[in-house]
């Protein structure tokens, strides 16, 4: 360093720039985390689940005067995120369902559809599909792989009833869907999904639930209404049941989104035993080899229906009771226990010991979903550490500039 004549060299700071580097490299790291956790925002570092290409919205109903759901152009190449969520490729190498049937009560299911192809038994008008809904959940259940495509169905093997317990356009009611499980269960469906859920007990409904468990069939329904289309959101859902998922003996499934959360307006059951993928999942259309997107509960139910026929496949001599009870015992332990098809099948048999005739353990808690404070909390945490982080480095600088300056003039005052 160039110095004018006469000028003392500055002393040594004795040590304290080892001191700062000390400082800056403790303090430093836990700074910068905290402030790329207040930029990322809590749930920035999950995937959004949101499919590779932009696919049309599959809806569950459809207006009186509109066309068919018409065929899809777009396919989801990639492998869907409830895929990795439910183990699916893990499970295939124990189960695909072969040997089962499960019966889809919704807006029938296309005979058209190519990964369906073979596999559909259809009662009445069930192999017709104009919203493309019960095409949709059969093709979550069943849909055979295709090559340049990861999407499939949880039991590839397995076989469709498919019964229509709607109007042409989605309608449900309860009459419908009460002879819809019956006509399934007469046509040897081991597993019945049900994507209605009604606001008010049915004796039709009541009745059909009982057929199905007097047949050793499980019901696998949806513990709340799917959202209908452009519905105002309802800032303090109250909690209340739904029928049939509501019945003892039914296994009523809860849909998730990819990060295993729902929205905070959307419709809560007083109870429900199976949470699942639901919430931007990809599955089939009525026609052709396109895909489309869907959201609901329904969805769910169909994942979940799904699994019980790995189970039923890989345990045939488990009752319906006991195949509940699997699913809901090998689950991810949550406030609402989240589907694993590869526990469910995986997981050692308990040799079919447990008393048949048991209902699933439904109905027992209230659901409770996440604390969405924690996430504040969080965040309050994150601020704390950043400001703290900061201001000691601020400090740290300017000892370095200040001590040094102190030591040269002798700690004297500067000069006016």
């Amino acid at each position: 360093m160039n110095r004018r004549p006469g000028q003392r060299p500055p002393r040594p700071s004795k040590g304290l720039g080892p001191a700062v580097r000390l400082g800056v490299s403790l303090l430093l790291p836990p700074a910068l985390t905290a402030a790329a956790v207040l930029a990322a925002g809590p749930a920035a570092v999950a995937a959004d689940g949101a499919p590779t290409v932009k696919l049309p919205v599959m809806n569950a109903v459809l207006a009186d005067d509109a066309d068919c759901t018409k065929q899809s152009t777009a396919k989801a190449s990639a492998m869907p995120w409830e895929h990795q969520s439910l183990e699916l490729p893990r499970a295939a190498r124990i189960s695909q369902g072969a040997g089962v049937k499960v019966g889809v009560v919704d807006t029938g299911v296309s005979a058209q559809a190519p990964t369906l192809a073979g596999r559909v038994e259809a009662v009445g008008d069930g192999g017709d599909d104009c919203v493309g809904h019960g095409t949709f959940v059969a093709g979550l259940i069943a849909a055979a792989p295709t090559g340049g495509v990861a999407f499939h169905g949880v039991a590839p093997r397995a076989t469709i009833v498919a019964t229509r317990a709607t109007t042409l356009h989605g309608t449900p009611s309860p009459s419908a869907v009460a002879t819809g499980i019956r006509a399934a269960v007469d046509a040897g469906a081991r597993v019945v999904e049900v994507s209605a859920a009604f606001e008010s007990k049915s004796s039709v409904l009541r009745d059909a639930v009982a057929h199905a468990a007097k047949h050793d069939a499980l019901i696998v329904a949806a513990a709340v209404p799917d959202p209908p289309k452009n519905a105002a959101p309802d800032a303090t859902p109250v909690p209340r049941d739904y029928w049939p998922a509501a019945y003892p003996g039914v296994l009523s499934v809860l849909d998730l989104d990819v990060q295993g959360v729902r929205k905070d307006d959307a419709l809560l059951p007083v109870n429900a035993d199976l949470a699942a993928p639901g919430d931007g999942v990809v599955g089939i259309g009525p026609r052709g080899g396109g895909h489309f997107v869907g959201s609901g509960a329904s969805l769910a139910a169909g994942y979940a229906a799904g699994a019980a026929a790995l189970v039923r496949s890989a345990f045939p001599g488990m009752s319906a009771a006991q195949v509940a009870r699997r699913l809901i015992s090998t689950a991810y332990p949550d406030y609402v226990p989240r589907l694993d098809a590869y526990a469910a099948v995986a997981s050692a048999a308990d040799g079919g010991t447990k008393e048949a005739g048991v209902t699933t353990g439904a109905h027992e808690r209230a659901v409770r979903m996440p604390d969405h404070t924690q996430g504040e909390r969080a965040t309050r945490t994150a601020v704390l550490v950043a400001a703290a982080g900061l201001a000691l480095l601020l400090l740290v600088g300017w000892a370095a500039v200040a001590v040094p300056r102190g030591r040269a003039r002798g700690w004297r005052p500067p000069r006016r």
